[in-house]
């Protein structure tokens, strides 16, 4: 039997979408976009950074909106908990700048992600993959290392990773997901999600 590692998602599972927040505060409707909407990630994060040059918006303002971004209520408590009963990774397509604060908030958990290009004057002039398909190869990778995954997300962009792994659910995921992947068990609620993962583990 593997040593369990359980594989997180982090944006719409334990915090709420960065770029939805920061349309808000920015007040541009274009930035609503997610991965929800969007399987090309390429396409989207070129979309983004286009949008922020044309708006003259770098990263200092959405780290301004970020820093008033709280997780999800009881998601930490959830957190807590899971990393209590197994070693627990987020594994997530956002960025180490964009992270940092909202990992202060969870209490330092362990998050791979993705790193953004910044110049010198602040503007967003790319990002750098860890890797490709960075999610499903994060996972291979562990289970290579003789660990077992239990994964969670709710985007397109972690079904790969929720498919490959020993057992793998939906959160909080959009209709047309749940629709299109039934054999997935979709979970709305924390407490139903730890309980998931736990029976999972054992």
């Amino acid at each position: 039997m593997g040593m369990n590692v359980a594989c997180l998602d982090l944006e719409g599972v334990l915090v709420p979408e960065i770029w939805i927040a920061f349309s808000k505060e920015s007040g541009i409707d274009e930035l609503k976009i997610t991965t929800r909407d969007e399987p090309d990630y390429d396409k989207l994060m070129k979309f983004r950074i286009a949008v922020l040059k044309e708006h003259g918006l770098g990263l200092k303002e959405i780290q301004e909106t970020i820093a008033k971004i709280d997780p999800l209520p009881g998601a930490k408590e959830f957190l807590d908990e899971l990393r209590s009963n197994m070693q627990t990774i987020i594994i997530s397509d956002t960025f180490e700048q964009f992270a940092k604060p909202l990992m202060e908030k969870l209490g330092m958990p362990t998050i791979f992600c993705n790193k953004l290009e910044v110049a010198e004057d602040g503007s967003i002039t790319g990002y750098t993959m860890r890797c490709e398909k960075s999610k499903l190869t994060t996972v291979k990778a562990l289970q290579s290392c003789g660990f077992d995954t239990i994964a969670t997300g709710d985007s397109f962009n972690d079904l790969a990773m929720i498919e490959a792994s020993k057992a793998g659910f939906l959160f909080r995921s959009t209709d047309k997901i749940k629709a299109d992947y039934p054999h997935l068990p979709a979970y709305e609620e924390y407490s139903d999600l730890l309980k998931a993962f736990l029976d999972a583990a054992n």
